[in-house]
Formats: C-alpha cells, structure tokens, sequence
C-alpha cells in the first residue's frame, strides 16, 4: 500500500511539473507583458553608439527599435560587458544579444540565435606610418594586441598565439593604440570603417589586413522563440526596403545578408 502511495505521489507530482511547463510563458510572451524588450550592447559605433543627445543610434540599435516596435513593446539598451554576454541573457537582465555579434560555434551552442544579417572580418588596426612592414600575417608575431575581452578578435590572437591585453570594448581597443599602450589592436571591420583613417578621430590609425571572414547575428536565450520573430521581422523588412535603407543611412549597405 505504501509503495502504491509512493508511487501515485510521484506520478502526481510528475503531472504537476508538466502542467506548470505546459504554462510556462514563452520568450515572446515574456517580453510582451512586460511591455518591453531589453538589448544588450557595447559602445560600437556604427552598430550602436549614443549620438550627441546621448540616445542610442546605428545600425542594429534603430533596427531593434523597429523589431520592438513590431512586437508592440517599447526597447531599452543596457551596456554590458562583452565577456559576459552569455551570464547577462541566461539571468533575464537582458533579452537578447544585439551589437554585431559574430556567430561563432560558442555563440550558436549557448544560444537561439537569429538568421545572419551582416557579412564582417576582424581586421588589424595600427599606426598608418608603420602599416608597409606588416603586410602578412606572421610579420604580426613581435606586437602586442589590444582586444576586447570575449571577442571574435581575441579568439583570432589566441589562436595565433600573439601577445595581447584584454580591454572592455573595440573602442579601448582602439584607445590602446592610439595612446601607444599596446602595437596593434583587432577589431570588426565594420567598426574600422567608421572609426579609423582620414576624417574620424583616430586619422593617424589604418587596417588592411583580415584574419578571416565572418558574419554577425543576433542571440536570444537559447530554445527562445523571439529568434524566429526577428528571422520573420528581417524578410518582412528586407523585402520591404527598410533594411536596405537603415543599411545605406549608416555605411554597412556592403555589409549586408539579404534576407530571404
């Protein structure tokens, strides 16, 4: 009698857990009762930076207003620390990933992440007047490198075995450099277009040289189904010539994946 006991508490407790997953509230649901979406993000200019009002702009920073917008929920930006993107989005204190996030193997087995968006490259920056003798990979060995601590540049240094310091964004990283604290530095190449060379404030700093090729998306909880929301959000806007136009007002038209 007891074991029959036993095991009918069990079975119940069994359809409890089931019955509380079966309400369980999804990702999308969560983020429409609380009326808002929150972005996770660095300083990343020409993906997301604050423009003189001190409002966040660029590129991924005005597409998910309009992602947030089309899922009836206002978008709030939260600054974080790169190394930390995964620990931020598993807590809840962000919903998602959004900062020209390339998807790396890490990134898509610790996360649900959206169809890629934009092409990019991790390029080496350093001082234009010493730019003609490193022309080629290995006569990078002898510097030491800035990267932003969690990058797809650091996993480029490490994994050439160079000597690098690790900083908090692609923006110290430059700062690095710049102020003569580190050779070189490695960063997205969309960022070295718009922050690097003739007319920016670091007219004294280039690139040239890729360490390889990549693309960029956006990462949600994993199992999270905002992600195929924004898939459906990026082929209603592609199609539209939204994308396209949000694209052209920030220079990375280039850059972009269609969306089909």
């Amino acid at each position: 009698m007891k074991k029959m006991m036993k095991v009918f508490a069990l079975m119940m407790a069994a359809m409890m857990l089931l019955g509380s997953a079966a309400m369980a509230e999804t990702d999308l649901e969560y983020v429409k009762a609380k009326g808002k979406l929150v972005v996770g993000i660095t300083d990343f200019e020409p993906m997301d930076y604050k423009d003189e009002s001190g409002a966040w702009v660029g590129f991924d920073a005005d597409v998910a207003k309009a992602f947030a917008e089309s899922l009836g929920v206002e978008v709030e930006f939260i600054e974080i620390e790169w190394d930390n993107k995964i620990l931020e989005l598993d807590s809840k204190a962000i919903d998602c990933v959004w900062n020209g996030m390339t998807l790396t193997d890490e990134v898509k087995s610790a996360m649900e992440t959206s169809n890629a968006y934009c092409n990019n490259a991790q390029v080496v920056v350093l001082a234009a007047d010493k730019a003609a003798a490193y022309a080629d990979v290995p006569s990078l060995s002898g510097l030491t490198f800035a990267v932003e601590a969690g990058s797809a540049g650091e996993a480029e240094i490490d994994a050439l075995g160079y000597n690098k310091v690790a900083v908090t964004s692609q923006a110290a990283a430059l700062m690095e450099v710049a102020g003569g604290t580190a050779d070189a530095a490695v960063i997205d190449a969309l960022m070295a277009g718009a922050m690097v060379g003739e007319g920016t404030n670091y007219a004294n700093l280039t690139y040239s040289l890729s360490l390889n090729s990549e693309e960029y998306g956006v990462g949600f909880r994993k199992g999270s189904d905002l992600a195929a929301a924004l898939n459906d959000f990026f082929k209603a806007a592609y199609a539209d010539g939204t994308l396209i136009a949000c694209a052209e007002a920030y220079g990375v038209q280039a850059a972009l994946i269609a969306q089909e």
